[in-house]
């Protein structure tokens, strides 16, 4: 069992570096789900950074459990704008069809994070 969940560790810690990498790579596709009032590309860029961070952290013994921490809290802080785009009349992330897909896996990657979490 503690091979396995390393492995879903890493694997998680992989998705999140990509995901961080992405912020950099293509913006624009996270704006939609920054609210105009907040400064969006700074809010992006710091997102990615923190993924990148979090998703290196999940490599390093030492760091491991603050990382998974850190994954763990951004994943449920990433839930209520899933909710609310599933909501909106133009969803951020494309149609209401992949709103509603969406929503769950953020579901799934909060389990994720707590069982990978808890020791």
């Amino acid at each position: 069992m503690k091979k396995a969940k390393l492995v879903l560790t890493f694997l998680f810690g992989a998705v999140m570096i990509f995901a961080g990498v992405s912020h950099f790579l293509k913006p624009a596709m996270f704006f939609p789900f920054i609210p105009n009032f907040l400064p969006q590309a700074t809010i992006n860029y710091l997102a990615g950074l923190l993924e990148i961070a979090v998703g290196i952290g999940t490599f390093i013994p030492r760091f491991r459990p603050l990382a998974v921490l850190g994954i763990f809290v951004m994943m449920l802080v990433f839930l209520p704008l899933h909710v609310i785009d599933v909501f909106k009349e133009n969803p951020a992330i494309g149609s209401h069809q992949v709103a509603l897909v969406r929503l769950p896996i953020q579901f799934v990657l909060i389990a994720w994070a707590w069982f990978i979490y808890k020791k």
